[in-house]
């Protein structure tokens, strides 16, 4: 066989692998990611509950980084301090370390097992739900059949001229091997895959034991980067939680690189089996990372905020406000101003997710400081939305083609639905919630119930609606007017148990009862705006009908 057809057959069981490994994630995300995010801030109490979320979180998602770009969203909000931050990443680089673990063993009857069941549960049910656990089913047996498929095709490289000799010099310089496998796990954006191509390779003996533990560390390092980079262009607070688990793990993996280029610890000590070593000593790596690193995370944090922050005051003392993305000279390029645009409204998107999150705790509990931001947020909404508007209108002066009139019209529409949605969370509900603390009214545990599950529906509705914006994806437009009616039959069926429990003499049904039939209904209109968010991208692939009559 060749070597150019052995390549291509091992790249492209590592693209399985790739793509298997996102779309497993990213079906967790769709189906549970409400839920899980919400147990997520729950639970980081401490540093040490906070890295015992992060390891679970991480089996979850099956990536350390998608728990990056979570938490820093949670310490960016103000949820929780960069200290808890930096923990929970500590203990989710550990989570996702236990996931190459538990994909090790022998799952290959497990294969045909998951793809039947995957496949039969995205095309049993037009649900959503099942649609996404057919797809974590499926991606789960593509990923353990990319692992098989990378054996095969990694064989015909044990007769090669040309690896030996790469890996002869490699053996000799275990830091150019540190850099190559730092490199390998950022392109790979998943030390998961990357540990997983190197446990097989090494299974083969294409990798001599020698190499397992610089390649390995090199994973680690290569891992660490990922969040600091993906969030680079966020708020402070936002890039410290990243960057300080850069600065802990980073140094951790650069230290023991110093110790074993001194004491040459070998990979046998870990297992006699080169694959299972791999696994093992990337177990171990990241457990002395939590270990040695909880201590620190409040040193590393107060560190990084004091040399971040001078750099972005000056920042803000230059910009009053936020930077704003509608540049005048692109005006004269419509194609330009309209993805300018776009990126602005993706920013009150960001707004209101955050208003819908608060509005719902301080429901729960009162909180004057919160429901104040709110009201903020709502100001800051209504500015960008007339500054949006009137950007608008100056490009529909241009001379456009059909194409960019309906996605100007189309953002525009957008806009203005948004704009409404802010207006319902900071008007009608925050009265609401008000008008429930000042008068010490409590919802029934039936009641709240209710509204906590129609809210998790809302905001994974709106989650959806977002996306549309950056991906018209068909697919997602369908599912959110799908969940149009979800929502309804769910407002429907809570007004009649609330009915039922005023017929039974819940007293606290009986207090709360106008706060909640009101806020079932400003939730099913928000719903409702977010819904309409998808008609273009239907009505663009004609799969709207003009009207509902009959």
């Amino acid at each position: 066989m060749s070597g150019m057809v052995v390549f291509i057959n091992l790249a492209g069981a590592v693209a399985l692998l790739l793509w298997a490994t996102r779309m497993v994630r990213t079906g967790i995300e769709r189906a549970y990611g409400n839920v899980l995010r919400e147990k997520l801030r729950m639970a980081i109490g401490n540093r040490v509950t906070a890295a015992i979320a992060g390891f679970f979180f991480a089996i979850a998602l099956q990536s350390a980084t998608a728990v990056a770009l979570i938490v820093a969203g949670f310490v960016s909000s103000g949820y929780v301090s960069t200290a808890i931050g930096i923990a929970t990443l500590l203990g989710a680089d550990l989570g996702s370390a236990m996931v190459v673990r538990i994909l090790r063993q022998d799952l290959s009857l497990l294969i045909p097992v998951l793809l039947l069941a995957g496949t039969f549960a995205f095309r049993a049910s037009e649900s959503r739900q099942w649609r996404q656990i057919g797809r974590i089913l499926f991606g789960l047996g593509l990923l353990l059949l990319s692992l098989r498929l990378i054996g095969e095709a990694s064989i015909p490289l044990k007769t090669s001229e040309i690896l030996p000799v790469i890996i002869n010099y490699l053996s000799r310089d275990w830091i150019t091997a540190f850099v190559l496998a730092a490199l390998l796990a950022w392109a790979f954006h998943s030390s998961v895959a990357a540990v997983l191509l190197l446990a097989s390779l090494a299974d083969r003996a294409l990798i001599p034991p020698v190499l397992i533990i610089p390649l390995v560390l090199g994973i680690n390092f290569g891992a660490a980067v990922i969040g600091a980079v993906l969030t680079r262009g966020e708020r402070v607070d936002a890039r410290i939680v990243p960057l300080g688990n850069v600065a802990i793990r980073g140094l951790g993996t650069l230290l023991a690189l110093v110790a074993q280029l001194t004491f040459e610890l070998e990979s046998s000590v870990f297992s006699a089996h080169p694959g299972d070593a791999v696994v093992l000593i990337h177990l171990a790596i990241n457990l002395a990372v939590v270990i040695f690193g909880l201590p620190f995370c409040s040193i590393v944090g107060r560190l990084l905020t004091a040399w971040l922050t001078p750099a972005t005051q000056i920042e803000e003392a230059a910009t009053e406000k936020r930077m704003s993305a509608l540049k005048a000279e692109h005006l004269s390029n419509p194609q330009q101003a309209i993805a300018d645009a776009t990126r602005e409204v993706l920013t009150v998107c960001e707004r209101i997710e955050l208003m819908l999150t608060w509005i719902f705790e301080v429901l729960d509990k009162p909180d004057k400081q919160k429901l104040v931001r709110i009201e903020k947020l709502d100001d800051e909404i209504d500015e960008t939305h007339r500054e949006i508007k009137f950007y608008l209108a100056k490009i529909s002066q241009s001379t456009l083609d059909e194409k960019s009139a309906a996605q100007l019209q189309d953002l525009l529409g957008a806009t203005i639905k948004l704009e409404q949605a802010a207006d319902i969370i900071a008007q009608n509900m925050v009265t609401r919630v008000r008008k429930k603390h000042a008068r010490h009214i409590a919802f029934s545990a039936e009641g709240w119930h209710e509204l906590k599950e129609l809210h998790q529906e809302v905001m994974r509705n709106a989650r959806l609606a977002f996306n549309l914006f950056v991906n018209r994806d068909v697919d997602h437009a369908r599912q959110l007017v799908a969940q149009k009616e979800v929502v309804r039959t769910m407002v429907r069926n809570s007004e009649e148990s609330h009915m039922q429990r005023l017929r039974d003499g819940n007293d606290n049904s009986y207090d709360s009862s106008s706060i909640h039939i009101d806020t079932m209904r400003d939730l099913k209109e928000i719903n409702s705006l977010f819904a309409s968010i998808a008609y273009p991208v239907l009505a663009s692939a004609g799969m709207l009908r003009k009207s509902r009559l009959l």
